[in-house]
């Protein structure tokens, strides 16, 4: 499996790999909804963002992440979403470190930017791709089960929120071979609303 910091893009959405130039977009993109942040691991707004932007410039500089800003069909950069916890090795990847503007949740850009990840992922080795998220996030549950993962179960106290709670992480998987399945769903999905 290698995957490279490389643009995707559809018709809804076009997913750049984050360079020092898209970092006042994707600044004011999530500088947002604080009360979203909470349940995720490190948050990235206000006083948060400079060094969440490093850490990800970090990780993608040691090859396990690929940190994208999502940008709209109108231009507009409305949020960001990663490839991390790469490991060549186990030819698995995460899809995750997800945060959309509220104007931007629902809609097509969601299972547009997971379309173009997982696809990406899956056409270059990948044989396992995860999605996790907060066991408290029943929406983000419902989002990940509707795009057709599997859930996995409950990892209790997997990890610490950027607010020291103990947070219990909802996992869920696509294998190489739910992907056909996965992808004709999703196609579906996105010629409905295109």
């Amino acid at each position: 499996m290698k995957l490279s910091p490389v643009v995707l893009e559809d018709a809804f959405v076009r997913l750049e790999p984050f360079t020092e130039a898209l970092k006042d977009e994707v600044r004011a993109a999530l500088d947002c909804d604080p009360d979203a942040w909470n349940g995720m691991v490190a948050a990235a707004y206000g006083a948060h963002f400079d060094g969440w932007w490093d850490a990800a410039l970090k990780a993608m500089a040691a090859g396990s992440r690929i940190a994208y800003a999502v940008r709209r069909r109108d231009g507009a950069v409305v949020g960001t979403t990663s490839l991390y916890e790469i490991k060549p090795e186990h030819r698995r990847c995460e899809i995750g470190s997800t945060f959309y503007r509220p104007e931007a949740r629902g809609g097509a850009i969601n299972p547009a930017y997971k379309r173009l990840l997982l696809d990406y992922a899956f056409s270059n080795g990948a044989i396992r791709v995860e999605i996790i998220t907060d066991a408290l996030n029943a929406a983000s549950q419902a989002a990940i089960r509707k795009l057709g993962a599997t859930f996995e179960g409950v990892l209790r106290k997997h990890k610490t929120t950027w607010t020291g709670r103990a947070r219990d992480t909802a996992q869920f998987a696509i294998l190489d071979e739910d992907w056909p399945d996965v992808r004709r769903r999703l196609d579906e999905r996105l010629a409905a609303l295109a």
